[in-house]
């Protein structure tokens, strides 16, 4: 039942309650300057990638989905991501936050099995709240393990998504995943 205000500028955050001392460090934490603006050609957050790591991946290599364009995206869709059953994971998502703030990024993933009805599963992390800054921020979303088992193996539907407070909708992207004997050739 919330309902967030409506969304200010970054230069009226800056002049809030300006004589304010510990709210103005506070301001400066966040990176509420004059270098916050950012690039607002770029939408105002932009998703780069989800990476799954895992002990057990060969060479200590991990698996990273392109999420950078529509085009990178789309080739999820029909293509699964190969997993290894019972296999401990993390999953790290990094996203850009372009121009002015976002306010209560959340990531969701939702998944389904493609074949048989075994329920969903959902996981919801928040994200934060930023201002703008060139560099990419990596947030671990999921700690887990796969599900293990001849019921468990199979292709799975995956929906992730990246959400604000203001429910803009930064990403959404259905993706595959293959839970297998082993890893394949990801």
């Amino acid at each position: 039942g919330y309902n967030p205000t409506a969304g200010k500028t970054i230069e009226e955050y800056r002049n809030l309650d300006a004589n304010d001392e510990s709210l103005a460090r506070w301001k400066a934490s966040l990176g509420l300057d004059a270098a916050a603006s950012g690039d607002t050609s770029q939408p105002k957050v932009t998703v780069l990638s989800l990476e799954l790591t895992s002990p057990s991946l060969p060479g200590g290599k991990s698996i990273k989905l392109d999420f950078s364009s529509e085009e990178k995206r789309k080739y999820y869709e029909n293509n699964p991501v190969q997993v290894k059953e019972g296999a401990s994971y993390k999953a790290i998502i990094s996203y850009k936050v372009n121009h002015s703030i976002v306010t209560g990024a959340r990531y969701i993933q939702v998944t389904k099995r493609r074949v048989l009805t075994l329920g969903t599963d959902k996981v919801e992390t928040m994200l934060g709240s930023y201002s703008a800054d060139p560099d990419p921020r990596f947030t671990e979303v999921i700690s887990d393990e796969f599900p293990s088992g001849v019921i468990a193996r199979g292709v799975y539907t995956v929906t992730s998504k990246v959400i604000d407070l203001d429910k803009n909708e930064w990403l959404v992207c259905n993706w595959l995943l293959k839970i297998a004997k082993d890893w394949g050739e990801n």
